[in-house]
């Protein structure tokens, strides 16, 4: 299997949602570690505080929950590439999402549909509108889904569902792929050391950190996975055993052990 380093080298450009904290940012410290020579171009509200020497790095402002951002945002990031780095395979890292904690529908209606607009809709209708792009020069799509995707969760019954969309939509997708010099890949990782939680509405430390993986871990994983062609990944072996369990489990039973896990943290709510 090829190494991490080599995992990268394959492209030329990385069209990254999300760039600016968390996987995201992450993901492009490893784009500057490893191959300097990739133009990368991220999409988010904020700008990337990172610099990573001859990586060109250019930053996109978006709202990813509104369509029409998201239309006009594309034209130019294809603007761009077609200027900076008019050759060679693409990557695009769909990882821009968040979640809510919480009895439905809690925290409001509006910040639940704002989800599922990030979470579900920006990833289809960003894959859709580069889908002519990336068939014509090839490359890979890679979709940052969750272990909440395997069972029904409770008290993040939306969140939840968005990224078993995610999963499922990846899967599918990579077998539409097939023959096309493009593939997908569905990445859920479990908890990570990012601003998930706090966004979520949850008090820092929520997650015990012998429970949580760094940014780091997650990526080297899905490099991993890339380099072997894989169509899913679950990095770290508790989480391994976690999907697997609300995989294989009943879903009314998966539903109420979920339940049961996810009620705890009601003592680490925070005040919205």
């Amino acid at each position: 299997m090829p190494s991490l380093n080599e995992a990268l080298q394959e492209f030329t450009a990385v069209i990254v949602t999300g760039g600016s904290s968390g996987i995201g940012k992450s993901f492009i410290e490893r784009c500057g570690e490893w191959n300097a020579n990739l133009t990368v171009c991220n999409l988010s509200r904020r700008t990337p505080d990172l610099f990573y020497g001859k990586l060109k790095l250019r930053h996109f402002p978006c709202d990813l929950a509104q369509s029409s951002s998201l239309a006009s945002v594309v034209q130019e990031v294809e603007a761009f590439l077609q200027r900076e780095a008019p050759q060679g395979r693409v990557l695009l890292l769909n990882n821009s999402g968040f979640g809510a904690y919480g009895y439905f529908p809690e925290p409001n209606v509006a910040h639940l549909t704002e989800m599922v607009d990030v979470n579900v809709r920006a990833v289809v209708e960003l894959t859709g509108r580069l889908m002519p792009l990336l068939k014509a020069r090839g490359g890979a799509i890679v979709n940052i889904a969750s272990t909440a995707a395997f069972q029904p969760t409770a008290f993040m019954a939306t969140y939840g569902a968005t990224k078993a969309f995610v999963l499922h939509w990846s899967l599918a997708l990579n077998e539409e792929l097939r023959g096309s010099n493009v593939r997908a890949l569905a990445v859920c990782p479990g908890p990570t050391a990012t601003e998930f939680f706090r966004r979520a509405g949850l008090e820092k430390g929520s997650v015990a950190d012998a429970l949580s993986m760094s940014c780091e871990a997650v990526i080297d994983a899905t490099l991993r996975a890339l380099a072997g062609k894989r169509s899913l990944v679950v990095p770290g072996w508790k989480n391994q055993v976690s999907a697997a369990v609300g995989s294989m489990a009943p879903k009314r039973l998966a539903a109420w052990v979920a339940a049961k896990v996810l009620a705890r943290f009601r003592l680490k709510k925070v005040a919205r």
